[in-house]
């Protein structure tokens, strides 16, 4: 039986889900049925890379270094045209996007070009809290026009598939939900790794310990952490919060740790690698996000058994039920992310609880062979209505 053929396209691999999703699905697609191509473009300054796990996998992606996060014409104009000639050569009979700028280049190349199928997986999306009125209005209009000839959208979660119909973005018939798929397991083992990171740190076992994991930029909303942890220390002036992530905003953000005299509290720790060890002595992990897709640090947290306090946005309620497996906040609001805070240090009981349920949650739902089981059979369904129409 003939191979398909699967040209995979992402913007950057920067570290977060997109390149957590593009790699593992390179990488374990069944190879006999499937032969799949992964290309990138090139990542911003402090955004970290994921080349290491890439290697790991044994994958080498075709590296276009005009594809960028930023808009550029000349560029644009040079990512597109490499991206066509690629594809033209490849002739593959699945072209698949993940991010806004691929996903804007790559199906207008693979249209082009003449794929017969051609999906795009949406991370989130770029219409709140990332531009101006008119910026997201422009790219609204221009996701419209791309899901005409897009034969298949994806949305990893249930509240982003809703948003998608919402922002008028194809039809139902058009949009699968196909959840984000992760490597849990250092996670459900990550107890054995307790007092590890906090002996790095030189912080005891009875002091609280409370962590955000995300990338340092606008999006992630830092500032009204820090803010929440001056409310916080007031309840527990011991506590210390850990920072994991790196971006354009670490400068900025230092500072404002300075300037709310809450610097002997926060620790910056850059991008890590060893999450398990960081999970493991964490008493909460926090997500104080404007807009998310489906956020890959509370998958995380909730498999190393870890309560989380995270914003009500996009799709982290498909993840956090409120007093079930953490606790949710509105967006923007730093007195209510310290009061969840502080509800989860008090009652360690309830917080342990939380912690259990949330590893229901997400084992083995957002495992990554669930991910691939689920691409693979949309893969092969997409052929079959391919086929049946010529």
């Amino acid at each position: 039986m003939r191979k398909i053929k699967i040209v995979r396209i992402i913007t950057r691999q920067n570290i977060g889900g997109p390149a957590f999703q593009t790699v593992l699905l390179t990488s374990h697609l069944n190879k006999n049925r499937f032969k799949s191509i992964l290309i990138k473009g090139k990542e911003g300054k402090d955004e970290g890379d994921m080349e290491e796990l890439a290697k790991s996998k044994k994958i080498e992606p075709i590296h276009i270094k005009e594809l960028s996060r930023e808009i550029s014409l000349r560029k644009d104009l040079i990512a597109f045209w490499r991206l066509y000639r690629i594809i033209r050569k490849e002739k593959p009979d699945i072209v698949h996007t993940h991010t806004a700028k691929a996903g804007t280049l790559g199906r207008l190349a693979a249209k082009l070009a003449g794929v017969p199928i051609i999906v795009h997986t949406f991370h989130g999306n770029v219409f709140q809290g990332y531009f101006n009125s008119f910026k997201s209005k422009l790219f609204l209009h221009i996701e419209r026009l791309l899901a005409l000839f897009s034969t298949r959208l994806i949305a990893i979660s249930h509240s982003q598939e809703q948003d998608i119909l919402k922002y008028k973005i194809g039809n139902l018939q058009k949009i699968s939900c196909i959840p984000l798929g992760l490597e849990l397991k250092p996670f459900l083992t990550s107890e054995k790794k307790k007092g590890v990171f906090r002996k790095e740190l030189n912080i005891g076992e009875k002091i609280p310990l409370i962590g955000i994991i995300a990338r340092l930029v606008p999006i992630k909303g830092h500032i009204y952490f820090f803010e929440a942890v001056k409310i916080v220390s007031q309840d527990f002036p011991s506590a210390k919060f850990i920072v994991i992530g790196d971006g354009e905003l670490r400068k900025k953000l230092m500072d404002l740790v300075v300037d709310l005299e809450i610097d002997d509290k926060v620790i910056f720790c850059g991008f890590r690698k060893d999450l398990d060890n960081i999970y493991a002595d964490l008493d909460v992990v926090v997500l104080s996000s404007l807009n998310e897709g489906l956020p890959v640090s509370i998958i995380e947290a909730l498999g190393a058994k870890k309560p989380v306090v995270a914003t009500e946005v996009g799709g982290v309620k498909d993840l956090v039920e409120d007093k079930v497996t953490g606790v949710l906040v509105p967006k923007q609001d730093p007195q209510r992310l310290a009061q969840g805070i502080v509800y989860l240090l008090k009652k360690p009981e309830v917080a342990k609880i939380f912690g259990e349920n949330g590893r229901k949650k997400v084992y083995p739902t957002f495992n990554y062979t669930r991910l691939v089981s689920n691409i693979e059979e949309l893969y092969e369904n997409l052929i079959a209505e391919s086929s049946s129409r010529f």
